[in-house]
Protein backbone atom coordinates (compact mmCIF):
# COMPACT_ATOMS: atom_id res chain seq x y z
CA UNK A 1 0.00 0.00 0.00
CA UNK A 2 1.22 3.73 -0.63
CA UNK A 3 1.36 6.29 1.27
CA UNK A 4 -1.18 8.17 3.26
CA UNK A 5 -1.73 10.98 0.98
CA UNK A 6 -1.89 14.44 2.39
CA UNK A 7 -5.24 15.76 2.97
CA UNK A 8 -6.82 18.38 0.34
CA UNK A 9 -8.34 20.27 3.35
CA UNK A 10 -6.50 23.27 5.33
CA UNK A 11 -4.38 22.67 8.45
CA UNK A 12 -4.74 26.33 9.23
CA UNK A 13 -8.17 26.00 11.16
CA UNK A 14 -10.38 23.07 12.09
CA UNK A 15 -12.33 21.75 9.05
CA UNK A 16 -15.92 22.26 9.06
CA UNK A 17 -18.80 19.59 8.09
CA UNK A 18 -19.05 21.66 4.99
CA UNK A 19 -15.57 21.44 4.20
CA UNK A 20 -15.35 17.47 4.88
CA UNK A 21 -17.89 16.83 2.38
CA UNK A 22 -17.20 19.37 -0.37
CA UNK A 23 -13.64 17.42 -0.13
CA UNK A 24 -15.09 13.61 -0.01
CA UNK A 25 -18.06 14.41 -3.23
CA UNK A 26 -14.75 15.84 -4.98
CA UNK A 27 -13.30 11.89 -4.45
CA UNK A 28 -16.36 10.50 -5.70
CA UNK A 29 -17.98 9.47 -2.13
CA UNK A 30 -21.49 8.97 -3.25
CA UNK A 31 -22.82 9.09 0.22
CA UNK A 32 -20.46 12.08 1.11
CA UNK A 33 -22.79 13.38 3.90
CA UNK A 34 -22.95 10.29 5.80
CA UNK A 35 -19.73 9.70 5.73
CA UNK A 36 -18.15 13.04 6.56
CA UNK A 37 -20.78 13.00 9.81
CA UNK A 38 -19.06 9.43 10.84
CA UNK A 39 -15.57 10.78 10.10
CA UNK A 40 -16.16 14.38 12.43
CA UNK A 41 -17.26 11.67 15.07
CA UNK A 42 -14.31 9.54 14.90
CA UNK A 43 -11.67 11.94 14.99
CA UNK A 44 -10.49 12.73 18.04
CA UNK A 45 -8.74 16.21 16.33
CA UNK A 46 -9.06 18.27 13.86
CA UNK A 47 -5.49 16.99 12.87
CA UNK A 48 -6.68 13.49 13.13
CA UNK A 49 -9.64 14.54 11.23
CA UNK A 50 -7.48 15.62 8.27
CA UNK A 51 -5.72 12.84 7.77
CA UNK A 52 -9.09 10.45 8.15
CA UNK A 53 -10.63 12.69 5.11
CA UNK A 54 -7.71 12.59 3.26
CA UNK A 55 -6.68 8.77 2.91
CA UNK A 56 -10.57 8.56 2.47
CA UNK A 57 -9.97 10.79 -0.44
CA UNK A 58 -7.75 8.81 -1.70
CA UNK A 59 -10.06 5.81 -1.95
CA UNK A 60 -9.21 3.67 1.18
CA UNK A 61 -12.39 1.91 2.44
CA UNK A 62 -14.35 3.86 4.80
CA UNK A 63 -14.39 0.98 7.26
CA UNK A 64 -10.30 0.70 7.34
CA UNK A 65 -10.48 4.68 8.16
CA UNK A 66 -12.32 4.69 11.10
CA UNK A 67 -11.65 1.58 11.94
CA UNK A 68 -14.55 -0.31 12.15
CA UNK A 69 -17.29 -1.44 9.96
CA UNK A 70 -21.06 -2.03 11.26
CA UNK A 71 -22.33 -5.72 10.87
CA UNK A 72 -25.37 -7.09 11.87
CA UNK A 73 -25.70 -4.07 14.82
CA UNK A 74 -22.67 -4.41 15.88
CA UNK A 75 -19.36 -2.42 16.03
CA UNK A 76 -16.64 -4.90 14.47
CA UNK A 77 -13.05 -3.77 14.35
CA UNK A 78 -11.61 -3.67 10.75
CA UNK A 79 -8.05 -2.82 11.16
CA UNK A 80 -6.22 -1.23 7.48
CA UNK A 81 -5.48 -3.87 4.99
CA UNK A 82 -8.62 -7.04 6.43
CA UNK A 83 -11.26 -7.79 4.35
CA UNK A 84 -14.37 -5.68 5.29
CA UNK A 85 -18.01 -7.54 5.93
CA UNK A 86 -20.25 -6.65 4.05
CA UNK A 87 -23.73 -6.19 4.81
CA UNK A 88 -25.52 -8.67 2.56
CA UNK A 89 -23.96 -11.84 4.30
CA UNK A 90 -25.79 -10.61 7.60
CA UNK A 91 -28.14 -12.87 5.46
CA UNK A 92 -25.93 -15.59 6.09
CA UNK A 93 -25.83 -14.97 9.96
CA UNK A 94 -30.00 -15.28 9.80
CA UNK A 95 -29.76 -19.03 8.26
CA UNK A 96 -26.92 -19.99 10.32
CA UNK A 97 -28.74 -18.81 13.84
CA UNK A 98 -32.23 -20.02 12.49
CA UNK A 99 -30.61 -23.52 12.61
CA UNK A 100 -29.04 -23.37 15.89
CA UNK A 101 -31.82 -23.86 18.07
CA UNK A 102 -31.99 -27.92 16.52
CA UNK A 103 -28.77 -28.76 18.33
CA UNK A 104 -29.74 -31.40 20.99
CA UNK A 105 -30.49 -30.76 24.07
CA UNK A 106 -28.21 -30.35 27.25
CA UNK A 107 -25.32 -28.84 24.80
CA UNK A 108 -23.87 -26.01 23.44
CA UNK A 109 -24.09 -25.43 19.70
CA UNK A 110 -20.72 -26.16 18.21
CA UNK A 111 -20.21 -23.16 15.47
CA UNK A 112 -16.90 -23.05 13.23
CA UNK A 113 -16.36 -20.17 10.97
CA UNK A 114 -13.39 -20.90 8.29
CA UNK A 115 -12.44 -17.74 6.78
CA UNK A 116 -13.41 -16.09 9.46
CA UNK A 117 -11.86 -12.41 8.38
CA UNK A 118 -12.62 -10.00 11.02
CA UNK A 119 -14.57 -12.86 12.68
CA UNK A 120 -17.60 -10.62 12.15
CA UNK A 121 -20.01 -14.07 11.63
CA UNK A 122 -19.06 -15.76 14.49
CA UNK A 123 -19.41 -12.16 16.77
CA UNK A 124 -22.81 -11.76 15.04
CA UNK A 125 -23.91 -15.31 16.13
CA UNK A 126 -22.96 -15.20 19.78
CA UNK A 127 -24.95 -11.58 19.48
CA UNK A 128 -27.73 -13.12 18.95
CA UNK A 129 -28.19 -16.58 19.28
CA UNK A 130 -30.99 -17.50 22.18
CA UNK A 131 -28.77 -20.78 22.62
CA UNK A 132 -25.65 -21.41 23.86
CA UNK A 133 -22.49 -21.42 21.66
CA UNK A 134 -18.96 -23.09 21.34
CA UNK A 135 -17.48 -21.19 18.84
CA UNK A 136 -14.48 -21.62 17.30
CA UNK A 137 -13.10 -19.22 14.01
CA UNK A 138 -9.49 -19.60 12.00
CA UNK A 139 -8.41 -17.53 9.03
CA UNK A 140 -4.70 -17.84 7.23
CA UNK A 141 -4.12 -14.03 7.44
CA UNK A 142 -2.40 -12.83 10.74
CA UNK A 143 -4.04 -9.46 10.19
CA UNK A 144 -6.96 -10.85 10.10
CA UNK A 145 -7.02 -13.35 12.97
CA UNK A 146 -5.87 -10.62 15.14
CA UNK A 147 -9.27 -8.33 14.77
CA UNK A 148 -10.98 -11.54 15.51
CA UNK A 149 -9.62 -11.87 18.56
CA UNK A 150 -10.64 -8.48 19.87
CA UNK A 151 -14.32 -8.73 17.66
CA UNK A 152 -14.62 -11.97 19.45
CA UNK A 153 -13.44 -11.63 22.74
CA UNK A 154 -13.57 -14.01 25.02
CA UNK A 155 -16.56 -15.72 23.64
CA UNK A 156 -14.82 -17.74 21.15
CA UNK A 157 -11.77 -19.13 19.97
CA UNK A 158 -9.76 -18.02 17.26
CA UNK A 159 -6.98 -19.66 15.32
CA UNK A 160 -4.25 -18.88 12.84
CA UNK A 161 -3.83 -21.62 10.26
CA UNK A 162 -5.41 -22.95 6.25
CA UNK A 163 -9.23 -23.84 6.44
CA UNK A 164 -9.21 -26.94 9.02
CA UNK A 165 -5.89 -27.21 9.52
CA UNK A 166 -5.71 -25.11 13.08
CA UNK A 167 -8.90 -27.04 14.11
CA UNK A 168 -8.70 -29.61 17.32
CA UNK A 169 -8.98 -32.54 16.59
CA UNK A 170 -11.60 -33.01 19.25
CA UNK A 171 -14.18 -30.97 16.95
CA UNK A 172 -14.29 -33.89 14.26
CA UNK A 173 -17.53 -34.94 13.90
CA UNK A 174 -18.92 -33.02 16.10
CA UNK A 175 -19.38 -29.48 14.58
CA UNK A 176 -23.22 -28.32 14.28
CA UNK A 177 -22.99 -25.27 12.02
CA UNK A 178 -19.95 -24.66 9.54
CA UNK A 179 -19.70 -21.16 8.23
CA UNK A 180 -17.24 -20.87 5.10
CA UNK A 181 -17.81 -17.30 3.61
CA UNK A 182 -15.17 -18.49 1.10
CA UNK A 183 -14.10 -16.60 -1.56
CA UNK A 184 -15.72 -16.60 -4.82
CA UNK A 185 -14.70 -14.11 -6.84
CA UNK A 186 -13.44 -15.66 -10.36
CA UNK A 187 -9.98 -14.56 -10.67
CA UNK A 188 -10.82 -12.97 -13.95
CA UNK A 189 -13.76 -10.95 -12.40
CA UNK A 190 -11.24 -9.66 -9.58
CA UNK A 191 -9.86 -6.84 -12.03
CA UNK A 192 -13.44 -5.29 -12.25
CA UNK A 193 -14.31 -5.36 -8.40
CA UNK A 194 -14.41 -1.70 -6.77
CA UNK A 195 -10.99 -0.32 -6.37
CA UNK A 196 -11.61 -0.27 -2.51
CA UNK A 197 -11.55 -3.61 -2.71
CA UNK A 198 -9.41 -4.92 -5.63
CA UNK A 199 -6.75 -2.34 -3.44
CA UNK A 200 -7.33 -2.27 -0.47
CA UNK A 201 -8.14 -5.94 0.34
CA UNK A 202 -6.27 -8.99 0.76
CA UNK A 203 -6.38 -10.90 -2.69
CA UNK A 204 -6.42 -14.03 -0.94
CA UNK A 205 -9.74 -12.77 0.98
CA UNK A 206 -11.37 -12.09 -2.58
CA UNK A 207 -9.42 -14.24 -5.42
CA UNK A 208 -11.83 -17.96 -5.39
CA UNK A 209 -10.27 -19.28 -8.59
CA UNK A 210 -10.97 -19.48 -12.40
CA UNK A 211 -14.75 -20.63 -11.54
CA UNK A 212 -14.66 -18.75 -8.16
CA UNK A 213 -15.34 -22.78 -6.50
CA UNK A 214 -11.89 -23.34 -6.00
CA UNK A 215 -11.58 -22.79 -1.92
CA UNK A 216 -15.28 -24.23 -1.66
CA UNK A 217 -14.01 -27.34 -3.15
CA UNK A 218 -11.30 -27.49 -0.32
CA UNK A 219 -14.11 -27.17 2.20
CA UNK A 220 -16.61 -29.49 1.19
CA UNK A 221 -13.76 -32.30 0.33
CA UNK A 222 -13.41 -31.88 3.87
CA UNK A 223 -16.78 -31.25 5.63
CA UNK A 224 -18.39 -34.51 6.35
CA UNK A 225 -15.37 -35.39 8.37
CA UNK A 226 -15.69 -32.54 10.89
CA UNK A 227 -20.10 -32.43 10.98
CA UNK A 228 -22.11 -33.71 13.34
CA UNK A 229 -24.65 -36.28 11.98
CA UNK A 230 -27.14 -33.63 10.32
CA UNK A 231 -24.47 -30.89 11.06
CA UNK A 232 -24.97 -28.28 8.62
CA UNK A 233 -22.65 -26.11 6.05
CA UNK A 234 -23.27 -22.92 5.26
CA UNK A 235 -21.76 -20.11 2.57
CA UNK A 236 -22.35 -17.24 0.60
CA UNK A 237 -22.68 -17.25 -2.92
CA UNK A 238 -23.39 -15.46 -6.24
CA UNK A 239 -26.81 -16.46 -8.01
CA UNK A 240 -24.82 -17.13 -11.05
CA UNK A 241 -22.34 -19.68 -9.04
CA UNK A 242 -25.43 -21.10 -7.29
CA UNK A 243 -26.05 -24.46 -9.20
CA UNK A 244 -21.81 -25.18 -9.76
CA UNK A 245 -21.57 -24.42 -5.69
CA UNK A 246 -25.03 -27.09 -5.24
CA UNK A 247 -23.06 -29.46 -7.43
CA UNK A 248 -19.79 -28.86 -5.21
CA UNK A 249 -21.38 -29.68 -1.80
CA UNK A 250 -23.73 -32.10 -3.46
CA UNK A 251 -20.49 -34.33 -5.18
CA UNK A 252 -18.92 -34.23 -1.21
CA UNK A 253 -21.75 -36.24 -0.01
CA UNK A 254 -23.94 -33.32 0.87
CA UNK A 255 -27.69 -32.39 0.53
CA UNK A 256 -28.21 -28.87 -0.59
CA UNK A 257 -30.70 -26.08 -0.92
CA UNK A 258 -30.52 -22.71 -1.94
CA UNK A 259 -31.57 -19.30 -0.20
CA UNK A 260 -32.16 -16.01 -1.56
CA UNK A 261 -33.03 -12.53 -0.46
CA UNK A 262 -33.43 -9.39 -2.36
CA UNK A 263 -33.56 -6.88 0.43
CA UNK A 264 -30.00 -8.27 1.04
CA UNK A 265 -28.66 -8.93 -2.74
CA UNK A 266 -27.77 -11.96 -1.17
CA UNK A 267 -27.76 -16.11 -2.07
CA UNK A 268 -26.75 -18.80 0.66
CA UNK A 269 -25.99 -22.28 0.08
CA UNK A 270 -27.18 -24.41 3.08
CA UNK A 271 -26.18 -27.92 2.78
CA UNK A 272 -26.08 -30.87 5.48
CA UNK A 273 -24.38 -34.36 6.18
CA UNK A 274 -26.12 -37.29 4.93
CA UNK A 275 -29.09 -34.95 3.98
CA UNK A 276 -31.47 -35.20 7.11
CA UNK A 277 -34.55 -32.39 6.61
CA UNK A 278 -33.74 -31.52 3.06
CA UNK A 279 -35.70 -31.45 0.04
CA UNK A 280 -34.48 -30.57 -3.51
CA UNK A 281 -32.59 -27.29 -4.99
CA UNK A 282 -35.30 -24.44 -4.09
CA UNK A 283 -34.07 -21.05 -5.08
CA UNK A 284 -36.84 -18.87 -3.12
CA UNK A 285 -36.20 -16.00 -0.80
CA UNK A 286 -36.37 -16.17 3.17
CA UNK A 287 -38.89 -14.52 4.72
CA UNK A 288 -36.20 -14.09 7.41
CA UNK A 289 -34.01 -12.27 5.47
CA UNK A 290 -36.15 -9.75 5.81
CA UNK A 291 -36.12 -6.99 8.55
Amino acid sequence: MSATPASPLSPSSPPSLTAVVTTLRAAGCVFAEDEARLLVSAAGTPDELIAMVGRRAAGQPLEHVVGWAEFHGLRIAVDTGVFVPRRRTEFLVRQATALIHQTPAGRPAVVVDLCCGSGALGAALLATAHDPVELYASDIDPAAVACARRNIAAGGTVLEGDLFEPLPDVLRSRIDILLANVPYVPTGEVPLLPSEAREHEPLMALDGGADGLDVLRRVSARASDWLAPGGHLLFETSERQAPGAVATVRGAGLAARVVTSEEWDATVVVAQLRGAGLGPLALTPDPRGRR
